[in-house]
């Protein structure tokens, strides 16, 4: 009886220790203070006034981050060695150096202080004042795309809003960029002068290829998109119960997270539903907000997958980004807060609990670090967490960028393994359904080595008008580019599965970079002999007369002749045209360098030196047009130069939607392909042609497929000053008064009129020939005399 109440009282002991077990264990930074010397700090200490801190960490550079706090600090390392405090150089004249909003943009830092933004190239040590902004802002928002050698990347991380806080959005003043800061400019909001409510913020939120604005009014927060189909209402409204702060969620899935130190929300679909986190235990949910369960937030961590919150009252808090109602756990208490601590992912599944240290001696603050390794802490019994149900979840698609072009599609594949004696539920999602949809196949597709069945999921995907399945009031413009993230996941996914990941990658809706078209040149000038290749390379070049083309596409004469050089870099061997033919180029379109198809689409050609001698075949009546069709002429003067017709300005006169007034049925129809059989005409004249040709159909495809090519006419004869019908007249004519004199001639000469004409011929013949002999005497006397000299006229 004694041994087991010692037994149970040692049991009693051990659980204490068993459930102490820390969360991490701290560690101090400290270096670069070996020897005593003093550093001093240049410039003006920047510091963050809220009671609570900000951890920014660079979404695309890990080791990128800011800490906003009473100090503020950056860092490239992570905050592996002891920092000075961050200043801005006194010479930048801020006044107050309060920051208030800190956003990172490719290789920049933006600053807001004191009511400016300023950039700071941590790879150059500079900083700059960003230009263009007229009115005091206190925020700045962005994004960051980090799938690597994307254009279209680069473009999302350069789109940047700065814009006051709390005013109202029917007076405020809010400004973009799309330099990445550097210069901004006034953004103009449809119908900004009639929203009613403050500016909670305002975001790119490219998840759903929209302008967010967040409208406060009256305790209550809902977002106000900018185009076609969600500009037609807000989205559901929230309570608004205090100054929210606002995360996008690294990776574009429309992950926002908007919290304050009595309130966290969560929406996965960039705002258009708002949700409390809940807070559980096990299965149990505990509280349905933060509010409820009366936590005081003092810090919160957000990577693309999971959500990490420490409060005031020295508790932690983990829950994962899912699709189901976000819901967070406490984990086990260990003293961990300080009114400087802040909270970091340094990658999935680790968490950075950081604390800066002031050190008495040195400038220099060091820190204290301690990593949670979520995957351990969540294998303890009392959390109630249920065993990862998941063996494995790949797809070759994550971590890649694709691009859907008009009329495109894309297939992609992920492979499951379930646990055994376990179900998995696979979720495929699209963040922006209202461009993009798709259709999912699910089925085994064999077995591993142990006997679990593998699963596989096919997805097919291309945009959503064209599955003829959704209304228009559902669908975004055809002609706008947009884009999506797509993630597959498992609906019923515990959350200890940290390591498996959702699939997500970023898909384009809008130009396929790799498209370009090719004029077929099948027959061309050197082919046929008509032009050498070896003198086109020979800086050739030609003469345009001054009556064939006008600098000023306007159809207007030149002064003086225009001369050419040939570029045969650029052109290659001219396509070889019959001037009398009737003629249109046949537009390939080519992907990298293979070849596609050949272009049915409208597109317009424009010879680039001015040149005008041909026309069309077709007029605007002729071509059957409902409204008055555009022609080079409006389309140079609307734009202020040459080349700039294409998808984006291009109206059809064949479109129901046009209003333009047929006005000039008679005038020529510019436009060439599509559904009528408008051609080229050339005048009479042989020679050099240089064509700019743009496709200008905005439903082939959201690229601006254009090139320049060239083309010799050739087969024009000299115009001839009489026409074929009088050379015809005059030459019978003349055959024929040969044969009549010929005939009469002869029987004229039997007659006593022919002799006496006869006889007057043979005098006059032997007058000619004694006067002949005579001069040709005279000659003969005088030709050994010496010449004299003579004036040339």
């Amino acid at each position: 009886m004694l041994m087991l109440m010692l037994v149970a009282a040692v049991t009693m002991w051990l659980r204490p220790l068993v459930t102490a077990q820390p969360l991490c264990r701290a560690r101090t930074v400290r270096t670069g203070k070996v020897f005593n010397v003093t550093q001093d700090v240049q410039g003006d200490h920047l510091y963050f006034r809220s009671t609570t801190t900000r951890l920014i960490k660079h979404p695309c550079k890990k080791n990128i981050a800011l800490y906003l706090g009473k100090q503020v600090f950056f860092t490239t390392d992570n905050f592996e060695t002891s920092l000075l405090p961050f200043t801005i150089p006194t010479s930048m004249q801020v006044g107050v150096p309060e920051v208030t909003s800190a956003h990172f943009t490719g290789s920049f830092l933006l600053l807001v202080v004191n009511h400016k933004v300023y950039t700071y190239d941590y790879e150059s040590n500079s900083w700059n004042l960003s230009l263009g902004i007229k009115h005091p802002v206190t925020h700045v928002s962005g994004d960051n795309c980090c799938y690597t050698g994307s254009l279209f990347c680069v473009n999302v991380s350069n789109l940047v809003f700065a814009y006051f806080r709390g005013d109202q959005i029917s007076q405020t003043y809010i400004y973009y960029s799309n330099t990445g800061g550097f210069s901004f400019w006034k953004y103009h909001y449809d119908g900004q002068a009639e929203i009613v409510g403050s500016l909670g913020g305002i975001f790119h939120l490219f998840s759903l290829s929209q302008v967010g604005m967040l409208v406060v009014h009256q305790g209550k927060g809902m977002f106000k998109y900018s185009d076609h189909p969600l500009n037609r209402s807000l989205g559901l409204s929230f309570d608004y119960n205090g100054t929210l702060d606002i995360v996008i969620a690294p990776g574009q899935k429309g992950i926002l997270l908007l919290w304050f130190e009595k309130s966290l929300l969560f929406s996965h679909n960039a705002g258009q539903l708002v949700d409390t986190v809940r807070v559980k235990k096990g299965e149990q949910t505990l509280f349905t907000s933060i509010f409820e369960a009366q936590i005081t937030i003092h810090n919160i961590a957000v990577n693309e997958n999971e959500l990490a919150v420490i409060t005031r009252e020295d508790n932690l808090y983990y829950g994962n980004l899912g699709i189901v109602p976000s819901s967070i756990i406490k984990f086990a208490d260990q003293h961990i807060w300080s009114e400087d601590t802040a909270l970091m992912f340094r990658s999935s599944g680790i968490l950075e609990i950081l604390t800066p240290l002031r050190d008495a001696a040195f400038a220099a603050f060091d820190f204290q670090k301690c990593l949670v390794n979520i995957q351990a802490i969540l294998m303890d019994p009392d959390l109630h967490v249920g065993r990862c149900n998941i063996e494995f979840l790949k797809g070759e698609f994550t971590y890649r960028m694709y691009t859907i072009d008009m009329h495109s599609q894309l297939e992609l594949t992920a492979l499951l393994i379930p646990q055994p004696g376990t179900s998995l539920i696979p979720l495929v999602m699209v963040s922006n359904p209202h461009s993009l949809g798709f259709q999912a196949t699910f089925y085994e597709s064999g077995y591993t080595s142990d006997g679990n069945t593998k699963y596989k999921l096919d997805i097919y995907l291309k945009q959503q008008q064209h599955w003829g399945r959704t209304d228009f009031n559902f669908t975004s413009s055809l002609r706008r580019a947009t884009m999506s993230t797509l993630t597959v996941d498992i609906a019923n996914k515990e959350i200890s599965c940290v390591d498996i990941k959702p699939l997500s990658t970023l898909i384009s809706v809008g130009c396929d970079l790799d498209k370009k078209i090719i004029i077929q040149n099948t027959v061309s000038a050197c082919s046929k002999g008509v032009l050498d290749a070896l003198a086109l390379q020979d800086n050739y070049s030609f003469i345009i007369d001054k009556e064939f083309y006008d600098p000023g596409f306007q159809g207007r004469q030149s002064s003086k002749d225009l001369h050419v050089f040939y570029s045969y870099q650029q052109l290659g061997c001219p396509l070889l045209v019959y001037y009398d033919t009737p003629w249109k180029p046949v537009v390939e379109l080519w992907k990298k360098d293979r070849f596609q198809e050949v272009v049915d689409a409208e597109y317009v050609l424009l010879e680039v030196n001015g040149q005008f001698s041909y026309s069309y075949s077709l007029t605007a009546k002729s071509a059957m047009c409902t409204s008055q069709p555009q022609n080079w002429t409006t389309m140079i003067k609307e734009s202020g130069g040459p080349f700039f017709w294409n998808r984006e300005n291009y109206v059809s006169c064949h479109d129901p939607n046009n209003n333009a007034p047929l006005k000039w049925p008679d005038v020529q129809y510019q436009i060439l392909g599509g559904r009528t059989a408008n051609q080229i005409i050339f005048s009479h004249n042989n020679g050099f042609y240089v064509f700019y040709i743009s496709i200008v159909d905005p439903y082939y495809s959201y690229c601006q497929l254009e090139t320049v090519f060239s083309i010799y006419v050739y087969g024009a004869f000299p115009v001839q000053l009489v026409s074929a019908g009088v050379v015809m007249v005059l030459l019978i004519s003349s055959i024929l008064g040969s044969v009549w004199l010929a005939y009469m001639i002869p029987r004229l000469l039997r007659t006593a009129r022919g002799r006496r004409m006869t006889s007057f011929v043979a005098q006059l013949y032997g007058r000619c020939k004694t006067v002949c002999q005579f001069r040709a005497s005279a000659t003969a006397r005088t030709g050994s005399e010496p010449m004299g000299r003579h004036r040339s006229s």
